[in-house]
């Protein structure tokens, strides 16, 4: 079957030719995919930038939808549709840039009826943090009447999908990018009430406490932009961290906390148990804008993953980007 696989350490993913996976131990499913996408994880990945592969030679792909061929488990039969986001795939199990791949059912959801397996891979991993981050705002009280939410890099995949789901929940949205010109009209057509240019957020905080803005964050920046985030969030509200774009450091102090009561959680799209996956996947089917994720996303082949991912790593990828495998 064909596959992107990383070779070796800090060596670029290539297609080639791998024997097909089997579905061997108890609990696992093999599944023919059909689709996957792609995220920034992945572009690192193929590109063979550490941090993020664990076992070589390995498929990549941290998103795998398809159909059940095979299963080891009564919860999955054949011909169910199903979606795999993280939970080890492209890391330290077979991806999902493959023909056919195994996963286990404890990580698996089918996908929602009034989803196609394409709008699926779409949400992705992307989507599906994005809605780890809404519940989590949920879940902590907040409600569209608190005030503004915060999405940071709004114009990725995560922020694409953060923005509209929020809007759709009734949250007033304002969405920071580092393109304010060319995504203006974009963000709002997914729903923002405002655009700002994230060089407001990415300068050093000039105070460790700033005029309280935000009833909650989405933040996939990290570093100053963080920082200044939660200086200006208010009362009670929460930030949701995802990314690290612009760092990994956070150089904040705890006043926000002290002072403010603000909570820092984050959406760990990895590990997330299957009632949380559950939860997220019907929040997504019950609320995503279906014709905004169509326009924010673009369908490519499996080879031409090996040449979009320095691009999604440059942040010059808008939305989504759906991989078709048999194309």
């Amino acid at each position: 079957m064909r596959a992107i696989v990383a070779p070796a350490p800090n060596e670029p993913a290539m297609l080639t030719e791998i024997a097909p996976p089997r579905a061997s131990g108890d609990g696992e499913v093999l599944i023919e995919v059909t689709h996957s996408s792609v995220n920034y994880k992945d572009g690192s990945t193929v590109l063979g930038r550490p941090g993020f592969v664990r076992t070589w030679p390995l498929t990549v792909g941290i998103d795998i939808v398809g159909t059940v061929i095979a299963s080891t488990t009564d919860v999955f039969a054949s011909g169910d549709r199903v979606t795999l986001n993280g939970a080890g795939a492209g890391e330290n199990r077979p991806g999902g840039y493959a023909e056919y791949a195994t996963a286990p059912a404890a990580s698996l959801v089918k996908v929602p009826e009034n989803l196609t397996s394409a709008q699926a891979a779409a949400i992705g991993t992307a989507g599906f943090t994005a809605a780890l981050a809404a519940l989590a705002i949920e879940d902590h009280g907040l409600t569209p009447g608190d005030g503004e939410v915060l999405v940071t890099g709004a114009a990725g995949g995560v922020g694409s999908v953060a923005v509209n789901l929020l809007a759709r929940r009734g949250y007033s949205v304002t969405a920071s990018t580092g393109r304010k010109a060319q995504e203006h009209a974009y963000l709002t057509g997914l729903g923002a009430s405002r655009v700002i240019d994230r060089e407001i957020l990415s300068e050093p905080a000039s105070a460790p406490l700033q005029e309280q803005r935000w009833a909650a964050v989405v933040d996939g920046v990290g570093s100053h932009t963080l920082a200044n985030a939660l200086a200006q969030t208010r009362y009670g509200g929460i930030a949701v961290a995802y990314g690290l774009a612009q760092g990994p450091d956070l150089p904040a102090t705890v006043l926000p906390f002290i002072l403010r009561a603000v909570t820092l959680t984050g959406a760990n799209s990895v590990d997330a148990p299957l009632p949380l996956r559950q939860r997220a996947w019907d929040l997504l089917g019950a609320n995503l804008d279906l014709d905004a994720l169509d326009r924010m996303s673009t369908t490519i082949g499996l080879g031409d993953v090996l040449d979009i991912a320095p691009r999604i790593l440059a942040g010059q990828v808008r939305g989504r980007t759906i991989v078709e495998i048999a194309r």
